[in-house]
């Protein structure tokens, strides 16, 4: 079995690289601060030049040591020279350095070593790594560098940094390397920041690449990595927003709430809404409708991500913003806090101990209590003994805020619980008067056994002559007489009809499937 994961992650790894140069024999060049100024330039594309040759990392890892350690040497000192030198990125250079980059890069991932699209867990799960990473780590510094670089000239840059080199450059986010990952977030916010042309195509096919994550393929490395980068360019949005900006709010990340690997960029999703709502604060009500209209039913380790995004929510809103939703939200709140997963309630529970939600439910604790208290007073039975502690908390709290109406609601809650125990009670006995007829049914008997019901003599004696003196006082037959106990009745069922003697027979009772509506 090892092996067979060994030949698959060596196959994936072998698609990701580039088909090796034929002529790989790299001949060590002069360094760049021991030659004359007026030959630096020469020699500065001479060595991009030869760092365009690619090697095999993967086939054949020991192959051509001496010539991959020729390229390795003149990436680090390309990157050195970068950093250290001014004056070097000359109108000549941009063209060779951006094509080094897309030489070593721009090519085919490898197949998703989980197609599934399951959730990468970053402590369980080892990360794939690229295996010409040796080379490739220093193609992305020098090229960070390059970009950083206070002699780096946007205008002359443009012609080599265009649409089509995005387009490829977002297409690398999807490697399952973090490392590359990391990079191109890094050079993408930088070419986003100086390449003033450029911007609205990349929000554009960003916005495509989430749509096709979300409606489509659910499966994609880099999510975390382009969330992080927009929160960034959320923040420097003018006021007031546009409409693009809007829409890319409720069409692109209030859906990605609904991906089943929402935990692998939670965090950077989150960040974004919050963004916005400091932005725009009259997005609040969408925003918090769309989170509840995407809340998780059954998945409990979603439902705590989905309330410490709201807790987050919570402490930028504004009070008239808090009104227009502080309904339904406690009501989904009253919900998780009557969770039997103690970590759900738990989570739910910590929103009274923080001061700002506090003074926001106790300016409105009129319309809050009466929704949250027969869930804390009915949870106070939790299996789990610390969601006891902060139930009373919680119920102290709400205590201080408003006595009487407290004690409102604990008489109205008792009451209700009362007219629950009656419910039940009546609905128990409406139960017990239809098995007392079904046991009079001839058929009864084979019926329950094939069913494996209890056919034990005291049953169908309570119920068989039980059922006869209630049925005197419920039932009677279609010709007016009514069925008595002391007649020679047979009673049979047929398609949900009652029969006795023949004539159909009116049962005053409630249906089955509802015995109370």
């Amino acid at each position: 079995m090892s092996s067979q994961v060994a030949a698959r992650r060596d196959l994936r790894v072998a698609a990701s690289r580039s088909a090796p140069t034929k002529n790989k024999e790299l001949q060590k060049l002069p360094f760049l601060k021991d030659t004359p100024a007026a030959e630096r330039e020469a020699l500065f594309i001479q060595k991009l030049q030869q760092c365009m040759v690619l090697f095999d990392f993967v086939q054949d890892p020991l192959s051509d040591l001496k010539w991959k350690e020729v390229k390795r040497s003149a990436l680090n000192e390309l990157v050195e020279y970068v950093t250290q030198n001014r004056g070097v990125i000359t109108d000549n250079i941009y063209a060779e350095a951006v094509q080094m980059f897309a030489v070593n890069l721009f090519r085919s991932l490898p197949p998703s070593s989980n197609p599934s699209g399951a959730e990468f867990d970053p402590e369980e799960d080892e990360p794939t790594l690229e295996a010409a990473w040796p080379h490739l780590q220093l193609v992305y510094e020098f090229f960070l560098r390059f970009v950083e670089s206070p002699d780096f000239l946007p205008n002359a840059a443009k012609r080599y940094i265009d649409q089509t080199f995005v387009l490829q450059l977002l297409e690398l986010f999807d490697s399952e390397d973090p490392r590359e990952r990391d990079f191109l977030k890094t050079i993408l916010h930088r070419i986003y920041g100086k390449f003033l042309g450029l911007r609205a195509y990349i929000r554009k096919q960003v916005n495509n690449l989430f749509y096709s994550f979300i409606y489509e393929t659910e499966h994609h490395n880099g999510i975390a990595e382009l969330l992080e980068i927009l929160g960034s360019i959320i923040n420097g949005f003018a006021l007031p927003l546009k409409e693009e900006h809007r829409i890319f709010l409720l069409k692109v990340l209030l859906p990605l709430h609904k991906v089943k690997s929402l935990s692998v960029y939670h965090p950077q999703l989150a960040y974004c809404m919050v963004q916005f709502l400091e932005k725009d604060p009259t997005l609040t009500e969408q925003v918090v409708m769309g989170l509840l209209k995407f809340w998780p039913k059954v998945h409990s380790p979603k439902e705590v991500m989905f309330l410490n995004e709201l807790e987050e929510i919570l402490d930028v809103i504004e009070p008239n913003e808090f009104h227009k939703v502080m309904i339904p939200l406690f009501k989904q709140l009253a919900k998780c806090v009557s969770s039997p997963h103690f970590q759900v309630a738990e989570r739910a529970l910590y929103f009274w101990n923080n001061e700002y939600i506090l003074s926001l439910v106790s300016d409105n604790v009129t319309e809050i209590l009466p929704i949250m208290f027969s869930s804390l007073y009915g949870t106070k039975q939790h299996w789990n003994k610390t969601i006891h502690g902060l139930i009373y908390n919680a119920l102290k709290l709400f205590m201080e805020m408003n006595q009487k109406l407290f004690d409102s609601c604990t008489q109205q809650f008792k009451t209700e619980l009362q007219k629950e125990r009656e419910k039940q009670k009546q609905r128990d006995m409406v139960w017990a008067k239809i098995h007392g007829i079904a046991c009079i049914n001839p058929q009864f008997g084979s019926f329950a056994r094939d069913f494996g019901m209890d056919m034990s003599s005291e049953l169908l004696f309570n119920s068989g002559f039980g059922a006869a003196n209630e049925f005197t006082g419920i039932g009677s037959l279609a010709d007016g007489k009514e069925v008595s106990q002391s007649q020679h009745v047979h009673l049979s069922s047929t398609n949900s009809h009652l029969t006795a003697n023949g004539l159909p027979v009116k049962i005053a009772s409630r249906s089955l499937s509802a015995p109370y509506q």
